[in-house]
């Protein structure tokens, strides 16, 4: 099993900037896959970023792409999402996910941390 714990959420006001983390612990995570997801009040949860297990390879969501940057540090068995230039639409609950290499799902899940951006 994999056991995830997001940390860093908090209430920002617009342009200001945030870093989550996630400190994963269990099988050997530095080999998994990671992401980054949220979800806002009422609606569906939506993928934000991923990152590969050899941090050479990073995906985003064209919402946050510019502005998001997702890395890991495999010996902390931690990954990170720092946020810039927050906006409003932002504002979410922030998962931290992690799957089986060569999986199409994501398997293991965060209990999130609320990141709420005011105008």
């Amino acid at each position: 099993q994999v056991q995830l714990v997001e940390s860093g959420g908090g209430l920002v006001q617009a342009g200001d900037s945030l870093r989550l983390s996630c400190a994963a612990s269990g099988r050997i995570v530095s080999i998994l896959p990671m992401g980054w997801f949220r979800q806002a009040p009422g609606r569906e949860r939506e993928y934000v970023a991923a990152i590969a297990y050899t941090q050479l390879t990073t995906d985003y969501a064209d919402s946050v792409k510019g502005r998001f940057t997702i890395s890991r540090d495999n010996a902390k068995n931690t990954v990170y999402l720092q946020m810039n230039d927050l906006k409003p639409e932002d504002t979410a609950v922030y998962y931290c996910a992690a799957k089986n290499r060569g999986a199409s799902t994501w398997s293991f899940w965060g209990q999130g941390t609320q990141v709420t951006v005011s105008s």
